[in-house]
């Protein structure tokens, strides 16, 4: 794809604020995650404890609040699955992007996200997240829990499955801070993601995308 590069106003200050707070919790509660696990030592097992719980009760309040705002604004809508170039993207990734090729997907209002990414966030959104927290506030007040019915899953069993989920966090971090490394520079996802404009191909590209999205 070639032509000159323009900005559109693309991340609003709540999307920005909402992305470097959950990446900053997930980074945390991995930390501290792990400590309680006994894999590191950084903070000492106690405090480890206190902040976990403290930071995964703050990031669900705030999680809880950003589902509303997805709704109420209706920007639910950038993770609907699409098909749309799927295929396209995903050889993109496997192959074109190691040959200097283009993105086959450009950004847009109507579509922030390729297709790729809309699974992605999807799942990490309605599933992963839903799933660490569930298992989080099951092992944070397993005393009171066991009494309404779920004396069958033991401890072990909990801590395990919030285990797992954090490896899957950790998975996911790992890929996310790769991924958003491949833009026309270097930075330019990252600097996207502090003012909220990105820079796209030329306008046409943008008007062509959003006819096919949404």
């Amino acid at each position: 794809m070639t032509g000159k590069m323009i900005k559109i106003y693309l991340y609003s200050k709540f999307e920005r604020f909402w992305h470097w707070f959950q990446a900053v919790s997930i980074f945390l509660l991995l930390l501290t995650g792990f400590e309680v696990h006994g894999t590191i030592k950084l903070f000492g097992f106690k405090q480890a404890v206190n902040l976990h719980n403290i930071i995964g009760l703050t990031w669900l309040g705030i999680f809880l609040f950003f589902v509303f705002w997805m709704f109420v604004t209706l920007e639910y809508r950038q993770y609907i699955p699409t098909t749309k170039k799927l295929f396209e993207v995903a050889r993109h990734y496997a192959y074109g992007i190691f040959k200097g090729e283009p993105h086959p997907v450009e950004k847009s209002l109507n579509a922030k996200h390729n297709p790729m990414q809309r699974l992605t966030y999807l799942g990490l959104t309605a599933i992963l997240l839903p799933f660490q927290m569930i298992t989080g506030l099951l092992y944070w007040g397993y005393n009171d829990w066991s009494g309404l019915g779920l004396s069958w899953m033991s401890l072990e069993v909990i801590a395990l499955l919030h285990l797992i989920g954090g490896f899957a966090l950790l998975i996911f971090l790992i890929i996310h801070v790769y991924m958003v490394t491949t833009g026309h520079t270097l930075t330019a996802h990252v600097a996207a993601m502090f003012s909220g404009w990105e820079e796209v191909h030329e306008e046409e590209n943008v008007a062509d995308w959003e006819k096919k999205t949404i």
